[in-house]
């Protein structure tokens, strides 16, 4: 039977997932003065805002642009890119006097914490009229527009649904594939999808290799799949971590090799013959330790280079530890996987979608935001870049 309309709730706007994507989408809908609802199954606010960035939030990257997103489709993001830039962001973050600060590479943090953007993105919602349910996971029962929803307080008609759900990273978190199955019902493309920005483990002989190693962190140049980056690594109980590595796991596929220069702008070969003149009762491991922490330079000499006296080295030797060390090459087992990664990459493919709105071309008034759209930033605030820009994109349209 039926429901009839007088019992239903409406709302001109439903948004689903209250994280980032869904709360600027809100707001800005709502300024335009739009009645909007935000619904979320989890029982918090923000969740993945909350531990990003170590409880800091790296809310934008100030140098954020295109070239800093992978998508089957390399140019979809630059017209909601363009148009809500991290300075429009970082001018609502001064507007409520969020303390903040560069780190590095543009990368922008609260000197607080997290907090501080949830409750600046929250007081905004409050202030435009938006109404936040968190308990409440919702079914779409039918597509309008009007468009038919059932939740925890009954039935809800809206005139425009957005789906802004994330991704599968962070499960603890409360991310599920709940925005991957709705687009598939109605019949849209999802790009494959993985574990992003991520670390590496290792398995067996690899593992062993850099046993004793864990917490060393080295700055490097690392690259997968053709794309390199120059930043610290850092060895684990299980692998590789750090911001070399988790920027080169969204370019990695499985069976293929991360190599790592570990002496990124050091001419290796003419430092050991320098040092070979010089130090000749020196051994090969303090050669190294005079560039490398000691721990990796005694490792790799247990391992590969065999220790003793400079005198004694020979070039072939030489040679030898350069191949070794520019690059290191090593082929991970897999990764941690969703339970630690900051993003999923892959999702709903944008040629479904239009660039300026967000909307589903098939699907009259419904919308796709954030994580759970074939877009995926780099590691350093790209991601919320996105997210800001691509809610505000379609908050302007619903």
């Amino acid at each position: 039977m039926a429901v009839s309309s007088e019992r239903f709730e409406h709302a001109d706007v439903v948004i689903i997932g209250a994280g980032a994507a869904g709360l600027m989408c809100a707001i800005t809908a709502a300024r335009r003065g739009r009645s909007v609802l935000v619904v979320d199954h989890a029982n918090k606010i923000g969740k993945k805002i909350l531990m990003s960035g170590g409880g800091r939030c790296n809310f934008t990257n100030m140098y954020s642009s295109p070239d800093n997103f992978l998508s089957a489709n390399p140019h979809f993001c630059k017209s909601a890119l363009s148009r809500y830039t991290p300075w429009d962001f970082i001018a609502l973050v001064e507007a409520h006097g969020v303390p903040y600060h560069e780190k590095k590479l543009g990368q922008l943090f609260c000197d607080r914490s997290s907090k501080d953007i949830v409750r600046l993105l929250l007081d905004e919602c409050e202030a435009a009229g938006v109404e936040v349910r968190t308990h409440s996971p919702v079914t779409v029962e039918q597509l309008g527009p009007p468009h038919e929803l059932t939740g925890p307080n009954g039935p809800i008609r809206c005139e425009s649904l957005v789906i802004a759900t994330g991704g599968y990273s962070i499960p603890r978190m409360g991310a599920s594939g709940f925005g991957f199955d709705f687009a598939r019902q109605l019949g849209l493309n999802i790009q494959p999808t993985r574990a992003a920005l991520v670390p590496f483990v290792f398995e067996g002989r690899k593992l062993e290799q850099i046993q004793g190693l864990a917490g060393i962190s080295i700055e490097t140049y690392s690259e997968a799949g053709g794309t390199g980056f120059r930043e610290n690594i850092l060895f684990t109980h299980r692998g590789l971590s750090g911001p070399a590595m988790l920027q080169t796991s969204s370019y990695w596929h499985p069976g293929e090799p991360v190599t790592i220069d570990l002496l990124p702008d050091t001419d290796l070969e003419a430092h050991l013959r320098e040092w070979r003149g010089k130090h000749p009762r020196s051994s090969f491991k303090n050669a190294l330790a005079d560039l490398l922490p000691r721990r990796i330079a005694e490792r790799w000499c247990e391992l590969w280079l065999k220790d003793k006296p400079m005198a004694e080295v020979s070039d072939a030797e030489i040679e030898q530890a350069v191949r070794r060390l520019q690059p290191w090459s090593v082929w991970p087992a897999g990764t941690e996987g969703y339970r630690t990664a900051e993003v999923t990459i892959g999702g709903v493919d944008t040629a479904a979608l239009s660039s300026k709105t967000m909307a589903c071309r098939e699907q009259p008034g419904v919308y796709f935001i954030g994580e759970v759209v074939d877009v995926t930033g780099h590691l350093g605030g790209h991601n919320f870049q996105w997210a800001w820009a691509s809610g505000h994109a379609a908050g302007e349209s619903v």
